[in-house]
């Protein structure tokens, strides 16, 4: 079967349905983007597969979400681009499957998204304000936005 048959075939939820046509509308090339509190309610249910774009660094220090898959979209300290994410990510996840795609603050993931679709993941989603969310006016991150802001399942090694 073809990724296009099977991506025809997935029936979205329907917040993901809401997320492509405001993509649609804004003109984006990955199929939309969605708030955290909707991506883990998301991948819990089965609806999606939560891929955390972070490097092993980031995901070692700062954290990460329980079940979530990892791909990193740039590697090392350096955040130096991984030329194989596409190859990666195929390897990981069924190209038909929903993808809720994880950084920092979400701004990497929209780049990851971006591939992901060039790459024939026709329904990969950016998980909006990423994991630590947005700098605040003191240039610090996690005071008022991002997933462990609000609470949600994190573990740290």
């Amino acid at each position: 079967m073809s990724a296009a048959a099977a991506t025809a075939e997935v029936l979205l939820h329907p917040l993901l349905e809401q997320a492509r046509e405001a993509a649609r509308q804004a003109g984006l090339a990955y199929a939309g983007g969605v708030p955290p509190q909707v991506a883990w309610s998301l991948a819990q249910a089965g609806e999606a597969v939560l891929v955390d774009v972070r490097s092993a660094e980031e995901r070692k220090f700062v954290g990460l979400v329980p079940g979530s898959v990892h791909v990193p979209w740039a590697t090392g300290t350096a955040l130096t681009r991984n030329p194989r994410f596409a190859r990666e990510l195929e390897a990981r996840v069924p190209k038909h499957r929903p993808l809720l795609l994880l950084c920092r603050s979400g701004k990497r993931s929209a780049l990851a998204a971006e591939a992901a679709a060039k790459a024939g993941f026709s329904l990969a989603f950016n998980v909006l304000e990423g994991f630590e969310g947005e700098l605040d006016a003191a240039q610090q991150r996690g005071h008022s936005d991002g997933w462990r802001f609000l609470g949600l399942p994190w573990v740290q090694d």
